[in-house]
């Protein structure tokens, strides 16, 4: 009898002890992960995290890579495309929070249409994503120690980059050639994350710098929306088999029957949001007043360019109040100076002239909010020509220009997004710089010479060129400049 007891004493301690075992490996199995996770870049080699400064944030600035994911924060990034007529619309979720939470923006009720940008983004996507939010939460200038003031009338310069950086450094190389660059603001705004261009951006010392990212780029969102999404209609489907397939924004193709190329899209997204989110969503420059100069990766700047916008916009404030664009460059090929260095021209704004080096203040921003829907909607993917066609529909009166004769900002980017063929950035800079060397006692002119504005040619309004008929990105890009800065 005793042994009996003595062995159903042993079975119950054997099931305790397997019982807190049990429970022993399901405490440690969901435990939450207490090791910061480590960034990785596209090349899959690991970024040692540095440590925390002594404030106890990151600084993610002094290397962008060094980002934990745990303590990344969006960027007003909480809002919601919702299904309507869109058809298949993926989510917009808040990141900052483990239950994620939807946060409904509501459209006119004309169309009632919502967006949703989601994410089931997962590894190295994710990580970046994580990383730019939290540098454009930051909003960290760099070069304050050498540069801790700029005054009154300091003019922005916001450059858009892509991945180019051969184009960039040439960029960089002529901007700090510049006669009083020290008193800019240097502002890139990126869609495409990388080490090596960051990396030469942080070496800049000539004056101060901020990076911003483009939040929404094909970079991150390579499977689905704002980039490629595997139900999207194919370009050159007809709308009645689009109809049959049911696959996205079906019922909407462009004024040319075709549906939508993300490679051309994104452009026109990043153009009009770092320009709302230089004026409502960076601290540093939501007050400014004066000019915010517009560069991109592929341009080059005279050595008195800055000197020379200056007395563009004091000739503008003085006697010249129509003017809402100021243009450094032309495409003419035919650079000339002697004669006419010191003067420019009052002009009605047009695309395809005046579009490169352009600068504006935030009198004329605010004057484009009124057409903001327009040019969200418009049916073309570049955004100068949406701009030319707001300027003509929408702006009362139109958009008119003050126009340097002799260009201050050249493009040495020829293999653009319409060209195909070879390109050497080398012999391009050494043509300009051989220009400017054999015209330099021409630069620097001590006055600013305006043509009176001849009477404007009558223009046909331009056929939209397409390529933007996709709802979806009618609704994000109303979205940029909300309370802030999506």
């Amino acid at each position: 009898m005793s042994n009996m007891r003595l062995k159903r004493l042993c079975r119950l301690l054997m099931a305790v002890l397997v019982f807190a075992l049990f429970a022993v490996w399901s405490f440690i199995a969901t435990r939450p992960e207490e090791k910061e996770t480590q960034f990785t870049d596209l090349q899959g080699k690991g970024i040692e995290l540095d440590e925390k400064p002594k404030s106890g944030k990151r600084d993610l600035n002094s290397n962008l890579n060094n980002v934990p994911r745990k303590q990344a924060q969006p960027l007003d990034d909480s809002f919601i495309f919702s299904k309507k007529e869109t058809g298949n619309i993926p989510h917009v979720y808040s990141e900052n929070v483990k239950n994620r939470t939807k946060v409904d923006i509501k459209k006119p009720k004309d169309t009632e249409i919502h967006v949703n940008i989601s994410s089931n983004l997962k590894g190295p996507n994710e990580y970046i994503k994580q990383a730019i939010l939290e540098v454009n939460h930051q909003q960290r200038i760099l070069n304050l120690d050498r540069f801790p003031k700029r005054s009154k009338d300091s003019i922005v310069i916001l450059v858009m980059v892509h991945k180019r950086l051969e184009y960039l450094q040439y960029l960089i190389s002529s901007l700090s050639r510049a006669t009083n660059i020290g008193d800019a603001l240097l502002v890139f705004s990126h869609d495409y994350y990388s080490d090596d261009i960051n990396k030469v951006i942080r070496a800049i010392d000539f004056c101060q710098t901020l990076q911003i990212f483009y939040p929404y780029s094909l970079q991150i969102y390579e499977n689905e929306f704002p980039g490629p999404e595997a139900n999207d209609c194919p370009r050159d489907i007809s709308k009645s088999v689009a109809r049959e397939i049911k696959c996205n924004n079906w019922e909407h193709p462009d004024s040319y029957g075709h549906y939508r190329e993300v490679q051309f899209v994104m452009t026109k997204h990043h153009w009009f949001w770092k320009l709302q989110h230089i004026f409502t969503g960076v601290t540093a420059t939501r007050d400014h007043k004066g000019l915010v100069l517009l560069l991109e990766e592929d341009h080059y700047v005279a050595p008195d360019f800055y000197v020379m916008l200056k007395k563009m916009y004091e000739e503008k404030q003085k006697n010249l109040p129509q003017c809402n664009i100021l243009t450094l460059g032309t495409y003419d090929k035919n650079r000339v100076y002697r004669d006419r260095a010191d003067k420019a021209d009052v002009t009605d704004w047009h695309s395809s002239k005046h579009n490169m080096g352009m600068a504006l203040d935030k009198s004329t921003w605010e004057s484009l909010q009124n057409c903001k829907e327009q040019f969200c909607s418009y049916d073309d993917y570049n955004w100068d020509w949406t701009l030319q066609h707001i300027s003509k529909s929408c702006l009362k009166p139109p958009l008119a220009a003050l126009v340097l004769r002799s260009p201050r900002v050249f493009h040495i980017g020829e293999c653009g997004i319409h060209h195909n063929g070879k390109c050497n950035a080398d012999e391009l800079v050494r043509k300009i710089d051989e220009t400017l060397n054999t015209n330099k006692r021409y630069l620097f002119p001590s006055t600013l010479i305006v043509s009176p504005q001849t009477r404007p040619l009558k223009i046909k309004p331009p056929k939209p060129n397409g390529g933007w008929g996709d709802v979806r990105d009618h609704t994000l890009c109303q979205t940029y400049g909300r309370n802030g800065s999506k």
